[in-house]
């Protein structure tokens, strides 16, 4: 956390959406020197969220996907539950048209 807390400009304030996994090692001096912050949401608004949607677009920054049907919705949840999951499901909407 500390190396992302560095990136920020003074004043600057990186908010932890959702829960980590494990504790967060934090080192206070990384929030002292810079007048940097640390705040936690456990999800984003939609300001939030736009305004982090307008930054991807802006800097070419995307996420690996795998695109479903809504018609193998099924089997994706069964692989969700096996584990068998490399990327984010995103169901293609005009998939909807053929149901």
């Amino acid at each position: 956390m500390n190396t992302y807390l560095l990136l920020l400009r003074r004043d600057g304030n990186l908010t932890q959406v959702g829960v980590p996994p494990d504790p967060l090692l934090l080192s206070v001096g990384s929030l002292i020197f810079g007048r940097r912050s640390l705040s936690g949401s456990l999800i984003g608004g939609i300001k939030e969220t736009q305004e982090m949607l307008d930054f991807c677009g802006k800097h070419n920054v995307t996420a690996d996907i795998e695109l479903i049907t809504i018609q193998n919705i099924n089997e994706a949840y069964d692989r969700l539950v096996k584990s068998d999951v490399k990327y984010r499901f995103v169901i293609d909407m005009a998939s909807l048209k053929q149901v």
